[in-house]
C-alpha cells in the first residue's frame, strides 16, 4: 500500500516532492562509460525498484541523458508505464550532458529526452556540470527558452559552485524564472557544500539542494568498514580515495554514530544518514539514493517515516564536522 508523506516544494516552484526521490543512473544498462558504474539491471528488476518506491511513497525520479545515452530514462519511463503511471501522476527530473557541447545544443537535444522519456514530461531540466563550452549564462538563456517553449517546467543545476550558482539565478530572474535547484555530492562523509558557500548561498536565494550519493556509495552506513571483503565487488568505484583503508579509519567514528543511532531508533542505518540529510537543514535538502534491491527501495522510503531528535542530528553534526 502507498504510504502518504509530507510534501515540500522544490525550489520557488509548485513542484511538491517527498524530501527522498529515487536516483536513476544505475538504471544505465551499462550503455556507456558513465553506465559502467554498475551492474546491469534488467528491466523486471529496474520495474521493481520503481514499484517499491511508488507504493514507499516516494513520488519523483532523477535521471541523465549521459546514464547510458539515455538507458536510464528509456527504462524509467518503461517502467512507469508498465506500472500504469500516467503523464503528471509523478515527477521526473533529467539531466542534459554538457561536455563538449556548446549551450545551443540544450535547444538541439531536447526533443531526443523528451522521446526517450515519453509520454512523461520533464518537470525539471537540469544542466549536468559547468563543464561546457558556453558558460552558464549562456546555457541558462537556452533553458529559459525552453521553459518559454512549455517543453520543459523548471530549470536545476548540478554540481555548480556558489558563484555559478548565483549567476545562473541572475540570468533566469531577468526572465521571471526561478532556478529552483542544484544537484550535489552531500552526506556525512562529504559536508563541504557547508563551508564553499553552495548551502549558504543556496539558502539566500530559496534553491532546493537535491544530495546526490546521500549514502557516500554505501560508506555511510558501516558496511564497508565492518566487511572489507565487499570492497572486491564494487566496481570502479573501489579507486575513489574514500575507499582506502586510511579513508577508512578516519571515517570510523561516524558510521558507528550511524550504527547506534540506528539501534536507537530500530531503523538501518542506511534510514539514519538518510534522514540526518533530509531534516538537517529544515526543506531546503532533499537526496536521491538509488536502489539496486528490494531492501534498499524501502529503506529509502522508510528513511522518510521518522525524524531524529536536534539533539541526534546535532551530535550526527559533530561526528562528522571532520568532513566539512
Amino acid at each position: 500500500m502507498k504510504q502518504n508523506l509530507p510534501l515540500r516544494s522544490i525550489g520557488k516552484s509548485d513542484l511538491m516532492i517527498t524530501p527522498i526521490g529515487l536516483g536513476c543512473w544505475q538504471f544505465s544498462k551499462q550503455k556507456n562509460m558513465a553506465g559502467k558504474f554498475w551492474p546491469k539491471m534488467e528491466d523486471d528488476l529496474i520495474g521493481e525498484m520503481v514499484r517499491l518506491s511508488l507504493e514507499g511513497g516516494i513520488n519523483w525520479f532523477d535521471t541523465a541523458e549521459v546514464y547510458g545515452n539515455g538507458a536510464s530514462e528509456r527504462a524509467l519511463a518503461a517502467s512507469l508505464k508498465d506500472i500504469g503511471k500516467k503523464p503528471g501522476d509523478i515527477i521526473v527530473a533529467t539531466k542534459w550532458w554538457p561536455m563538449f557541447r556548446f549551450a545551443s545544443n540544450i535547444s538541439k537535444t531536447i526533443d531526443q529526452r523528451l522521446n526517450a522519456l515519453a509520454p512523461y514530461p520533464i518537470d525539471l531540466y537540469q544542466v549536468h556540470q559547468p563543464w561546457g563550452f558556453s558558460n552558464e549564462k549562456a546555457e541558462m538563456e537556452a533553458m529559459a527558452k525552453l521553459v518559454k517553449e512549455q517543453k520543459i517546467r523548471y530549470v536545476g543545476v548540478s554540481n555548480f559552485s556558489a558563484a555559478q550558482m548565483r549567476s545562473a539565478w541572475e540570468t533566469l530572474q531577468k526572465h521571471g524564472i526561478h532556478l529552483v535547484s542544484n544537484q550535489v555530492r552531500y552526506n556525512l562523509l562529504d559536508r563541504k557544500i557547508e563551508s564553499n558557500g553552495i548551502l549558504q548561498t543556496a539558502k539566500e536565494l530559496g534553491i532546493t539542494i537535491i544530495a546526490y550519493s546521500p549514502l557516500a556509495q554505501g560508506l555511510a552506513t558501516g558496511k564497508f568498514h565492518d566487511h572489507p571483503e565487499l570492497l572486491k565487488n564494487i566496481g570502479m568505484r573501489k579507486y575513489s580515495a574514500q575507499f582506502k583503508s586510511a579513508e577508512l579509519e578516519k571515517s570510523r567514528p561516524v558510521v558507528k554514530t550511524v550504527q547506534e543511532l540506528a539501534i536507537k531508533y530500530g531503523v538501518t542505518p542506511s534510514q539514519i544518514a538518510l534522514n540526518w540529510l533530509i531534516n538537517s537543514h529544515g526543506e531546503t535538502v532533499v537526496a536521491i539514493p538509488g536502489a539496486t534491491k528490494e531492501s534498499h527501495a524501502r529503506e529509502n522510503a522508510g528513511a522518510m517515516t521518522f525524524t531524529l531528535t536536534p539533539e541526534d542530528i546535532a551530535l550526527l553534526d559533530e561526528k562528522s564536522n571532520l568532513f566539512r
